[in-house]
């Protein structure tokens, strides 16, 4: 078991310190877990509504907004259990020392770019070129 890191509360990753030291990846594993926690709440809370509006709706506008509204409620849903595997992959890297680097060329990923989204796993620029080259595919 690690021993646990000191974290200032006004911490941020800086780009004068050893890149992915025990302060840096114990703040992003902790800013990777926050979210996590919020996703789940919510889920939970779209499980909840989603038992509120279960109830027989007797006119068709009413249950035809209350179906619209329960099939918004789903798709973010899903979104938010694809967002919490790549979350929960994000701390498997870290875990494994691979986490802030690119999977396409091995550079760092800047700190910005991993403070902004921290589930990143490409620098910006080979994302950008994986994007085009998707682009180039999906016209084909």
């Amino acid at each position: 078991m690690k021993a646990e890191i000191f974290l200032p509360d006004d911490y941020r990753p800086a780009e004068d310190e050893p890149f992915m030291n025990d302060r840096q990846l114990e703040y992003f594993r902790r800013k990777l877990l926050t979210w996590k926690q919020e996703l789940l709440e919510q889920s939970a809370e779209t499980i909840d509504n989603l038992h509120e509006s279960a109830r027989n709706v007797p006119d068709l506008a009413d249950r035809a907004s209350e179906e619209t509204d329960r099939a918004l409620e789903l798709r973010t849903r899903d979104r938010q259990r694809k967002l919490i595997n790549k979350i929960d992959a994000a701390l498997r890297r870290i875990e494994d020392g691979e986490y802030g680097y690119c999977e396409m060329t091995g550079e760092p990923i800047s700190l910005k770019r991993l403070d902004a989204r921290p589930i990143a796993t490409m620098t910006l620029e080979a994302q950008e070129k994986h994007e085009r080259r998707e682009k180039v595919h999906r016209e084909d």
